[in-house]
């Protein structure tokens, strides 16, 4: 019954709804705009039309459909949202294509939102409603005071893309702060939030931005002392990249023109020209008119006048001359054609150069360069310090023909502006001076950069009253007005907390020295302003500041002027004491150097006196820079027998590791202690490691023997984990058979040994002191011979001292190889001789057992000879026997012959002198006659045969040549007469 009115009522309103609606006239173009609607889940999207009042007009154009959500334009390309397709920009215009960019803040941008906010701490009642971010035509610019000045930029970006500024961030009493927020409110890491600060020039800070919706945040506070006055933050060119789409193309700022159609980014005008907003081209300034690079407007030239030029000095010539000059400021705005107007005055005659600053030396070139370390000089030639002598490091500069390298000069301006002109002082031969300036209100500054400070060692112990160093300066200012003179610790970004004095009005030549006591990078600065008043634009240039010297002492990396005496009782880590030369030792406070003993090495610690010396131990060999002993793995006993023995260790020498039994801690968690160790070898072995790999510094230690503890790597998904290495011999002491050396002992109990041959013990110490090892910790490890193990890093412990060690300072370690023995010699086989069999004989070697040798001398192969056997030699001589036996029974048969002869003869004359005896007969005659013997012979034998040659040959001679003849009886002559007369 209800529905009918109320139906009727519905009808009505609509009814006049839709006459007020058609009375509304149609809607333009400028009434409306395009939009598009969120993307679905197929990447599609619509576009839609949308009033820029509402109830204007009627008719709005239907949605359509638009692109795909990944569409996007090129840079120099806007999105024409009627056609929906990229255009090129127009000239005057620019376009980021996929980002957008904010470049002109003459208003707040749309989308950007500032607001001020009482920081944390602060008091509740302080009004910081106006504490925002202002803009100011090419720049915003923060708040300065306590409240928390906020400005965001809301963007949602269909892809990955960047944000990037620049910034001015000169005053270290406001903390300035850039972060992004996302979709998900998680905000950048707190690490990467704050800005650096920068000295003059705007820095440019880029980030990557994700995709989806991402809040940008600029945040400044101050916190300073009641009246002091901060320097704001400026901001400016913010880009963004990675939107979608942009749909209008922007206009160049002033000063800047795009050329080209389709352009990304305009181009500053070059100096002279200038443009206005949204141009083509540059135009030039006009006659008598100037501009800077990227200027809006021209500016009239004034008169050239003595403020528009400087003078210097050039650096020296091949020939060692100088010359002073003159120069126009640059830019050169002034016009020097003009009524009143000053010349460049002509450049001076040249001159001698002066000579190079202290600790430097001039080059073949006339250029100075700094000595090297060690050397001293006063300007011209360097020379190396003396024995016993250290340098005097710092920098000393009084003559200023050229300008240091650590010392720059630059121009600060309170607007922040940029200013082409950065020679802010220049060099003039015997000092340095401030040039005129583009306005009497800049800070001319000069900077030296000190990289720290180092005191010498024979200085440490007076540090708390001479302090780390000390810089001295001699200056003068020469003003007509209210000019300012500083001196700055730390630079100008911090000159108003930090400034070590100032002066103000002229002053006349004057030195002051400032005390150093922090030990930090730091820079010193000069800083001049000619005047406070504004709006003055070189009316005070001829104000101007000297300063003849600048003198820093105790500067790392500096250079030297002079040398002092520094004979120490002890030597100190960094001293720069120049030492005596290898080998030798300083006596005590003298600097005189004496040569140590043959092998003998210096001490690190102590390289003064005559206790320096330390003799090498047994079978080691001093290094060539004489600071260790080394071994080269070769080694020459003699056995208790007088046997020697050659050992050769070089196998072994490699560094090698092992590990202890497994450990296990109150949670179960298991753990080794592993040991690196490097035997032996000549300079330039590679010495054994242990590292920690927990840390991301990956500390290492290196010497003969280290340890470590591991933990596996089933513990953690990483690598092995090895912490807490320490060094346990970093001093090889002496390599022998004995079983102590030096207060090192190796018991044989620890392993009980083989008696022959004996053990070969390495002993090593280690300088490292602990609580619990105040001398330090030892190690011997001992090497035996085992001719059947092969490998080379059979190492093991004692078994009662698991760890290695039995008290936590001494460490023992047994080493058994085959290549522990000693080297083969030919005293270590024999030769066994085989019978001779069929004339051959074979000789054999058999290495002695057991084998307590391996390498060296190798076992020689079989030899085979000729011989003769039994059998010959039996024959021999049995027939050599039997001509023996006839040749001795025929001389006996003689000599029983000669012996009867003898007999016949002398009956004989026994019988023919009657009788008696000792008488012989009387001759018959009075010599042998010739023949005798031979008629005896016809008596005896008819026939002469072998034995009776041989009685010719033995017949023997008298003294006198003759042969010696038995005489004949007279008979004999008588019987021989009666013959003859027969015969007659």
């Amino acid at each position: 019954m209800h529905r009918g009115p109320l139906h009727l009522r519905h009808l009505l309103l609509w009814l006049l709804f839709a006459q007020s609606r058609a009375e509304l006239p149609m809607c333009k173009e400028s009434d409306y705009h395009f939009e598009y609607t969120e993307c679905d889940a197929l990447g599609s999207r619509w576009r839609v039309a949308v009033p820029n009042k509402a109830d204007i007009c009627t008719g709005l154009p239907d949605p359509a459909e638009g692109t795909q959500c990944t569409f996007s334009c090129s840079e120099g390309e806007f999105l024409d949202m009627q056609s929906q397709q990229c255009q090129k920009c127009a000239l005057g215009t620019y376009s980021l294509g996929t980002g957008v960019a904010f470049e002109e803040w003459d208003s707040m941008p749309p989308g950007f939102v500032t607001h001020g906010v009482t920081t944390n701490g602060g008091d509740a009642l302080t009004d910081c409603s106006n504490s925002t971010w202002t803009p100011m035509g090419d720049y915003m610019t923060s708040n300065t005071d306590e409240c928390t000045a906020t400005l965001s930029y809301a963007v949602s970006l269909k892809q990955p893309g960047t944000v990037s500024f620049e910034y001015l961030y000169p005053d270290n009493s406001l903390y300035f702060e850039f972060f992004i927020q996302n979709d998900q409110c998680q905000s950048t890491d707190s690490k990467s939030r704050w800005m650096k600060t920068s000295e003059r020039n705007f820095n440019k800070y880029k980030t990557e931005l994700n995709s989806g919706n991402n809040v940008l945040y600029w945040r400044t506070a101050a916190y300073t002392l009641q009246g002091s006055a901060v320097k704001p933050v400026l901001l400016r060119n913010i880009a963004i990249s990675g939107v979608a789409y942009t749909s209008e193309c922007f206009h160049c700022k002033p000063g800047t023109h795009s050329a080209q159609e389709g352009s990304a980014r305009c181009l500053p005008c070059p100096a002279q020209t200038y443009s206005y907003k949204g141009a083509a081209i540059c135009h030039k300034c006009e006659q008598g008119t100037y501009a800077e690079t990227g200027s809006g407007s021209c500016k009239p030239r004034p008169a050239c006048t003595n403020s528009d030029y400087f003078y210097t000095h050039t650096p020296c010539d091949s020939e060692g001359k100088t010359q002073l000059m003159y120069k126009w400021i640059e830019p050169k705005i002034c016009n020097e054609t003009v009524k009143g107007a000053v010349t460049l005055p002509a450049s001076g005659e040249k001159q001698t150069c002066p000579p190079c600053n202290p600790g430097f030396f001039v080059t073949n070139s006339s250029s100075c360069e700094a000595c090297d370390e060690g050397f001293y000089s006063n300007g011209t030639a360097c020379s190396k310090c003396p024995v016993g002598t250290e340098p005097v490091v710092g920098y000393e500069y009084k003559w200023w023909n050229t300008m240091p390298s650590n010392v720059k000069s630059s121009i600060f301006r309170q607007e922040f502006g940029d200013s082409e002109h950065n020679t802010a002082w220049e060099v003039a031969g015997e000092y340095v001076y401030t040039t005129p300036g583009d306005q009497d209100t800049d800070y001319l500054m000069l900077i030296l950069s000190v990289p720290g400070y180092r005191l010498p060692q024979s200085m440490v112990e007076d540090s708390e009253r001479s302090g780390l160093s000390r810089i001295t300066f001699v200056f003068e200012t020469t003003c007509t007005a209210d000019c300012k003179f500083y001196f700055l610790a730390q630079g100008y970004n911090q000159w108003i907390n930090d400034v070590v004095e100032q002066w103000k009005g002229s002053n006349s030549k004057q030195s002051y020295s400032y005390l150093i006591q922090r030990n930090s990078t730091a820079s010193f600065t000069w800083a001049f302003q000619r005047s406070e008043e504004a709006n003055t634009e070189r009316k005070y240039s001829a104000d101007a500041a000297k300063i003849f010297s600048i003198h820093i002492t105790n500067v790392i990396g500096g250079v030297a002027s002079q040398c002092r005496h520094c004979a120490l009782s002890s030597p100190k880590a960094g001293s720069a004491c120049v030492p005596c030369p290898l080998g030798h030792y300083m006596v005590n406070g003298t600097g005189v150097c004496k040569s140590c003993p043959p092998n003998t090495f210096i001490r690190a610690d102590q390289p003064v006196g005559e206790a320096a010396c330390v003799e090498c131990g047994p079978n080691t060999q001093r290094n060539q820079a004489h600071t260790a002993c080394l071994s080269d793995c070769a080694l020459d006993v003699q056995t208790r027998r007088g046997v020697p023995l050659h050992y050769n260790f070089s196998p072994l020498s490699n560094a090698t590791n092992f590990h202890s039994s497994p450990s296990f801690t109150s949670k179960g968690l298991r753990y080794f202690h592993r040991f690196n160790v490097g035997l032996c070898g000549k300079e330039g072995r590679v010495p054994a490691t242990c590292v920690e790999n927990v840390t991301e510094s990956g500390r290492e230690i290196k010497g003969y023997i280290c340890q470590s503890t591991v933990v596996p790597s089933d513990i953690r998904s990483q690598s092995m984990v090895s912490t807490q290495p320490f060094i346990i011999g970093d001093t090889l002491i002496g390599v022998t058979t004995d079983t102590s050396l030096n207060s090192i002992s190796s018991p044989t109990w620890l392993f009980p040994s083989v008696p022959n041959p004996p053990d070969v013990i390495f002993y090593y110490k280690s300088s490292e002191t602990t609580q619990a090892c105040k001398h330090g910790r030892s190690a011997t490890i001992r090497l035996r011979c085992s001719p059947s193990v092969t490998d080379k890093d059979h190492i093991t412990m004692p078994s009662n001292c698991s760890e290695g060690t039995c008290d936590g300072c001494t460490f023992h370690f047994l080493w058994q190889s085959q290549h522990a023995c000693p080297v083969c010699t030919k005293n270590n086989y024999r030769e066994i001789v085989s019978a001779c069999i069929q004339g051959i004989q074979k000789t054999t070697y058999m290495w002695q057992q057991p084998l307590q040798c391996y390498g060296g001398e190798s076992l020689p192969a079989q030899k085979v000879s000729a011989c003769v056997s039994l059998d010959f030699w039996l024959k021999f001589g049995v027939s050599m026997g039997t001509i023996g036996a006839v040749l001795l029974i025929s001389i006996s048969c003689y000599f029983w012959k000669k012996t009867r002869k003898l007999q016949y003869k002398y009956s004989k004359l026994m019988v023919s002198s009657g009788g008696k005896e000792f008488e012989l007969p009387s001759a018959d005659s009075c010599a042998i006659m010739e023949g005798e013997d031979a008629e005896d012979d016809i008596m005896d034998l008819t026939k002469k045969s072998f034995f009776t040659k041989m009685r010719s040959f033995s017949r023997e001679r008298t003294s006198d040549g003759f042969d010696s003849v038995p005489l004949k009886s007279s008979s004999l002559c008588h019987q021989r007469e009666e013959e003859d007369s027969d015969y007659d």
